[in-house]
């Protein structure tokens, strides 16, 4: 998730580490989620309230390992191992129900808030793109947090407007409805 350059302007900008892009694994579980947590704990706290993120960082900061076993799901691995960001698209939206079946999902795309706003996420996003469009999804549906609208904006995903959900009995969760038409 990119952010805009107030959210983070106290935490150290060091350089965007060499990365490569590689599928996700199952043995990335706990490296993902202390990822998601990092990345949504600290790069949605602009626009979230304090007792809605806290409430929410169990559930959405939790890597799922059947995402991590989605043949389009991603991760950025730099030269030492660590992560620095993820994401990607599946067929199975996050709440589940019925889609066209043309459709895809765009999924958890979360980068290190020490390297927000340096690409990553692009990268990520781009190949995310570009592998479900050689899967032959024609539109690609995403629930964006509040704070990632505009990022999402800027690759062409059209808001489809303010949305509510439900993370567990009696917490709900501001998101927004995107859309790409590939």
């Amino acid at each position: 998730m990119i952010h805009s350059p107030d959210i983070c302007a106290d935490l150290p900008r060091p350089a965007i580490p060499p990365f490569m892009i590689r599928s996700a694994r199952l043995e990335d579980e706990a490296a993902l989620t202390r990822l998601l947590t990092a990345s949504y704990g600290t790069l949605l706290a602009k626009d979230y309230a304090p007792e809605v993120l806290a409430a929410a960082l169990p559930t959405i900061g939790v890597a799922r390992p059947s995402l991590l076993a989605a043949a389009g799901y991603q991760v950025a691995e730099a030269g030492d191992g660590a992560l620095v960001g993820a994401g990607g698209w599946t067929w199975l939206g996050p709440t589940g129900g019925a889609a066209p079946m043309d459709w895809g999902h765009m999924r958890h795309v979360a980068v290190d808030p020490r390297h927000a706003g340096q690409g990553i996420g692009s990268v990520i996003l781009g190949h995310a793109i570009e592998g479900a469009r050689g899967a032959g999804v024609r539109v690609l549906s995403c629930l964006s947090t509040l704070t990632a609208r505009g990022f999402y904006a800027r690759h062409g995903f059209v808001d489809q407007g303010q949305v509510s959900l439900s993370l567990a009995p009696g917490l709900s969760f501001p998101a927004v409805q995107m859309r790409l038409v590939l």
